[in-house]
This record gives C-alpha cells, sequence and structure tokens, in this order.
C-alpha cells in the first residue's frame, strides 16, 4: 500500500467545453481538488463543473500561457496536475501520479500523451509520445507568458511517469483546420516580436523536413490515413506560419 502521498489540485481552464468535460472531470476523482477557471462559457460548463464537485473561477480570456498561471494560482495545493477539458488521465497514468507523489524525488514530471485523430489513437509519428510536462510543484515551476503553444519552464530536473494522458478531441476535422489556423497566425505573431527573422529557406524546407522526420524516422504511416493526415496537417502548419511571418513583416514596412 502506497504512503500517504501530498495533497493535489488538479486545475483546468475551459470555455464552452460542455459536450468534453465530465470524462476528464470523472478522470480526476483521485485528486484531492479540481479547480476549473472558466472564460465566459455559455453552454452549461460551469454548471457541469459545479456538479462535478469542482470551484469553479470566472475570469476573462487572457492567452493560453496566463491562463493556466492564473489558473495554477488559484489552487489550494502546491502540486499541480494542468490539464485540458478534452484530456483523461488513464488510469494506469493516475496510479503512476499517486506512486510519485507518495515520495516525489523530482519537481515536476511528464508523461507521454496520446492524440486521437479521426477516430484512431495516433501511436507513431508526431501524435505518440506526445510528452507533456503537465505535474508540478508550482514552487519550483510554472507556465510561460506564450499566447500560443504555451510550456511549463522548471529549472529543476524533470522525471518521466508511465501511463498515457489520452487526447480525445471531439472536434470536425473542419473545426481542427480552423484552429490550426488561429494558431499558426498567433505563433506568427510571437516569433516576430521575438525577433526571430523568416526566409524563404524555411518556408521550403520546413514542411518537407518536418514530414521526413515523423512520417519517415519516427514511422508516422503506421498510423495509416489519420497518421498521414495529421503529418500533412502539421507541415501545412509550418508553411502558413513562415508565410504569415513573412506577410506581417512586409505590412509593417
Amino acid at each position: 500500500m502506497l504512503s500517504r502521498r501530498v495533497p493535489l489540485s488538479a486545475v483546468l481552464i475551459v470555455r464552452d467545453a460542455a459536450s468534453q468535460l465530465a470524462p476528464c472531470l470523472d478522470s480526476l476523482a483521485f485528486c484531492d481538488e479540481i479547480v476549473v477557471v472558466d472564460s465566459g462559457s455559455a453552454d452549461g460548463t460551469v454548471a457541469l463543473a459545479r456538479d462535478h464537485g469542482a470551484r469553479v473561477i470566472e475570469e476573462p480570456w487572457r492567452g493560453f500561457g496566463p491562463q493556466k498561471q492564473f489558473a495554477v494560482e488559484q489552487a489550494a495545493h502546491d502540486w499541480v496536475l494542468c490539464l485540458d477539458a478534452d484530456e483523461r488521465v488513464s488510469p494506469a497514468l493516475a496510479r503512476s501520479i499517486e506512486a510519485a507523489l507518495a515520495d516525489p524525488d523530482h519537481g515536476a514530471y511528464r508523461f507521454p500523451r496520446c492524440n486521437r485523430f479521426m477516430g484512431r489513437y495516433l501511436r507513431h509519428g508526431e501524435g505518440y509520445p506526445d510528452w507533456s510536462l503537465r505535474l508540478f510543484d508550482r514552487r519550483q515551476a510554472r507556465w510561460s507568458d506564450d499566447a500560443v503553444h504555451e510550456k511549463v519552464l522548471t529549472g529543476v530536473p524533470v522525471g518521466e511517469l508511465r501511463g498515457d494522458l489520452l487526447h480525445d478531441s471531439a472536434e470536425t476535422l473542419e473545426g481542427y483546420l480552423a484552429k490550426q489556423n488561429r494558431y499558426t497566425t498567433l505563433a506568427a505573431r510571437e516569433a516576430l516580436a521575438r525577433g526571430k527573422r523568416p526566409g524563404v529557406a524555411r518556408l521550403l524546407l520546413g514542411p518537407p523536413l518536418r514530414f521526413f522526420k515523423f512520417y519517415c524516422l519516427r514511422r508516422g504511416f503506421l498510423d495509416g490515413l489519420p497518421g498521414l493526415v495529421h503529418i500533412v496537417i502539421g507541415c501545412t502548419n509550418t508553411f502558413f506560419k513562415y508565410a504569415k511571418m513573412l506577410a506581417f513583416r512586409s505590412e509593417r514596412q
């Protein structure tokens, strides 16, 4: 039997997530509290979260990184587990988390995320293992201020846990493409703000290099048609990011 672990807060940021949230909250039953930060839902998300015992805080949208860091700061406990509404903690991962927190030997932990795309969980290519640092002591780590592609920043060694975080997005391919279009716009503006310089070489070479890496070297072809579509969209995102950077830069001149 495991010794008593350190207390753990599960933390989520949500908006209009009623269709996806229940399985996520159910998978977090082993946590000591669940904090849900909502940014203006109009579909019953808040009521659903409260019905599952979550503490709901309403906060205007700040961007992904700042919003997640705000949520972490609202937790009652220093150890936090950060999830999105369309993610679930598998039973194997829950056991790994419980075991790690019984006697933590790292200040932060990462674990593989398994992404479901076009009806199939991807096990190769870009889809797996999608290592995600989501469990950490907030005294030793924090979310970055990035508006998109946010990440956890820490100066301590990061441990690894077994068990998958299951990402089961229910959005359509059309909705996924629309989201990727928004993300590439944000990523392009953020890259320019950081002083990165776009060029024709990156525009032309980035997509095929990405395809070779994930489809060939990391065997994305083993995930069938969903794996191919997923990687092609990723390569297209690379092209559009650099194309938008070039376009935004020309608008400034």
